[in-house]
């Protein structure tokens, strides 16, 4: 009996332990992006409430759709003010890119894709047509897992041109950061 209750807590311990591995928070140590409105800079500001380090690369001037961006986001400013540079940089200085998107993947979202293909950098996309839920979160999980991806870059369309994307990704954030309680996700 002794040398049973002496395991118990051991056991105990590791099935905690495997299930906080896969919280976001713990696979994660940092997050890139570029500050754009929508899916970038949802990135930002999910990572400076949860404590996660950010970083990232912006255009010159600090250039968003909706003005330049605060200093809160430590962001690197490229020579370019255009989004290429930007993208690429971003893409490049992460071990991968979750490319978060609602409807047909174009524009710069596509153009992520596209480069982190021809880079070959792993990349995933995730569409949030149907919503934050389960799925996505699994998806997203398993592949934070199997690529080992510790510093992660987060992509997607601007707020304007798919309108809701920001409380889209912060929901995914919130549910991937969670998904240690979730009993769909401990398995993975």
């Amino acid at each position: 009996m002794h040398g049973l209750h002496n395991t118990l807590p051991g056991v105990v311990l590791k099935r905690h332990t495997a299930a906080m591995e896969t919280s976001l928070k713990n696979l994660v140590s940092h997050i890139v992006s570029g500050g754009q409105t929508g899916a970038d800079r949802v990135a930002l500001d999910w990572a400076i409430r949860n404590n996660v380090p950010h970083s990232g690369w912006c255009p010159r001037g600090r250039k968003a759709e909706d003005g330049p961006l605060d200093a809160k986001y430590l962001l690197q400013e490229t020579e370019s003010a255009g989004y290429l540079q930007r993208t690429r940089k971003n893409v490049i200085d992460s071990d991968g890119t979750l490319i978060v998107n609602v409807g047909k993947l174009d524009g710069g979202t596509l153009a992520t894709a596209k480069l982190a293909q021809k880079l070959e950098k792993p990349h995933i996309v995730v569409q949030l047509d149907s919503g934050a839920g389960d799925e996505a979160v699994q998806q997203l999980m398993a592949w934070l897992k199997r690529e080992s991806i510790s510093v992660l870059n987060i992509a997607g369309p601007r707020e304007s041109k798919r309108p809701g994307i920001y409380s889209l990704t912060n929901e995914l954030l919130d549910l991937a950061a969670n998904s240690a309680h979730c009993p769909s996700t401990s398995s993975l």
